[in-house]
Formats: C-alpha cells, structure tokens, sequence
C-alpha cells in the first residue's frame, strides 16, 4: 500500500490468487498501481519462470521486498523434521530464490534495491527455534548478497521487526487467555513500551528501496 501511494507499480505474489486480488483491489480503490502474480516461492522453476515473464513484460524490476513468512510455535526437541522443513523453505530458501531470479532477470544488467523481511531473531527466538535459523540465514544471505552485487548497482537490505500489529499477529495475541497481559509483556521487552505499527516497517522499506537510500547496503535494521 505505501509503495503504491508513492507511485510505485506493484507486483503482488503469493500462493493464493483471490488473496492477492484482494490487496490489489484495495491498491487500486486509492488509486494505485497493482497486479498478481501467483506462485509459490518454494518451487524454483515456478520462481524462474515467473520472473523472468515479469520482467519481460514490465521491461525492468526495480526492487524486490521479500516478505513472505510462516512459523508454529515449538520448542527444538518437538519440532519434527518435516515442520523444520516446511518453515526453512518459506522463511529462507524461498527469498533466497526470489532474489535470485529477480537479480538474474533483471538486476544483473540494470541494477536494484532489495528488501528482506526477517525478524528479531539476535538474542535467540524460544519456541521457534526454526524461523530464527531460517531468519539468521537471511542476515547472512543479505551481507553477502550486498557484497557480491554491489559491484552490479544492486543494493540489498533487511528490515528486522520485533512485534508489529499485523492482523496475524492481533489473532494469535487474541487467541491468547489473557491477551492484555500479553501485550504489556510483549510491550515491555522495547524502550518505547509498546508493540509496532505496520505503517512503522512500510515507511523503513520504502527508504530502503528508494534512492534517498542509493548508498545503504548490507545493512539490517531491527
């Protein structure tokens, strides 16, 4: 929505189509740019193949925010391999394969910003033992990533948010028992003593992708 507000045409991927079709409607009702692309990250020829399509039809890919996640809560000796599995390929083989089709398509040869989403993993992540490693691949994936194609005008960087309200987030904190306490819990581990706003990530990744940020890479911002 704030990529679209700033003028930005934006490609919206995703499993789902009538999940994207929805965003993509909102995007238009305030009289932005939007279109859908459906695939499934994990699956590398669906990846390629899409891509490089997108960039044959746009003429160019300017930046890619990799945004896509998925974790259950699970201590490490009670998640089974294939929940393991699931979660490493969403939160990181997944991005990693985004990123490089997209620079591959069109970076390589034209340059670009790209935007990996992890999390607040640096003191460890109790519970979700297999987003944290999934989300310390992508810090890594990001420097090293910025330091091999910075040389190709390509600039790549990580936003680490810790608890923002996204509805998935709202959920599951309603689903709680006692889901104010929760919220007070979460809200005092952060100096300001509160969770975040999504508005308060957008406008971080929407620096990062523009050129008021054209000397920034390799960096990860919690």
């Amino acid at each position: 929505h704030e990529l679209a507000s700033l003028g930005a045409h934006v490609i919206l991927v995703g499993r789902k189509a009538e999940k994207l079709d929805s965003v993509a409607a909102e995007i238009a009702e305030d009289g932005g740019s939007a279109e859908i692309s459906a695939f499934d990250i994990r699956e590398e020829e669906a990846v390629t193949q899409a891509v490089a399509a997108l960039a044959d039809t746009r003429g160019r890919i300017d930046f890619l925010v990799n945004n896509a996640g998925g974790q259950f809560p699970a201590e490490v000796a009670d998640i089974s391999r294939k929940g393991w599995d699931a979660v490493i390929a969403t939160n990181l083989t997944g991005g990693w394969q985004m990123m490089r089709a997209v620079f591959n398509a069109s970076m390589k040869e034209g340059g670009g910003a790209i935007v990996n989403i992890t999390a607040d993993m640096h003191a460890g992540m109790p519970g979700m033992a297999h987003s944290g490693a999934a989300r310390a691949g992508m810090y890594n994936l990001t420097q090293t990533a910025a330091l091999e194609w910075g040389k190709y005008g390509v600039r790549v960087n990580a936003v680490a948010p810790g608890w923002i309200d996204t509805p998935l987030n709202v959920d599951f904190i309603q689903s709680l028992g006692d889901p104010d306490a929760f919220r007070t819990q979460i809200g005092g581990i952060h100096p300001l003593r509160r969770t975040g706003a999504p508005r308060e990530v957008a406008s971080l990744v929407c620096w990062l992708a523009s050129e008021e940020a054209g000397f920034v890479t390799g960096q990860v911002y919690t």
